[in-house]
């Protein structure tokens, strides 16, 4: 029985050593009606706490969110101002190797796109 349970402790303890690797720059461009816009983020995880930035429209650093690190999936939120009021995006994306598929809603819209780790 005391086998059991330090074994289970084990596992508990190592869960973090699985997480995702998902420190580091990622970049990917997003289609948009006037064009392909390049997109990047900056993520930093610490246990299942995710920190970083994005890129924001008017080219300045944007501080992430609500970020959460689980195992292989990654959500986090962010505000941008486009001349008014800030809206909110929140995202939700999945670690495969050295991509993050990643997905948002804008006004009603889904909007799936992938980065890639950059470094």
């Amino acid at each position: 029985m005391n086998l059991r349970v330090l074994a289970s402790l084990l596992l508990l303890m190592a869960a973090p050593a699985f997480a995702a690797d998902v420190d580091g720059k990622w970049t990917g461009s997003l289609d948009t009606p006037n064009g392909p816009v390049t997109v990047s983020f900056q993520f930093k995880a610490d246990g299942a706490t995710l920190t970083g930035t994005t890129t924001g429209p008017d080219g300045h650093s944007v501080a992430l969110k609500n970020g959460k690190v689980d195992g292989e999936k990654i959500s986090f939120s962010f505000d941008v101002s486009f001349g008014a009021d800030p809206t909110t995006f929140n995202y939700t994306g999945v670690l495969q190797g050295n991509e993050i598929k990643l997905h948002t809603d804008f006004m009603g819209q889904g909007i799936d796109y992938t980065v890639k780790k950059t470094g």
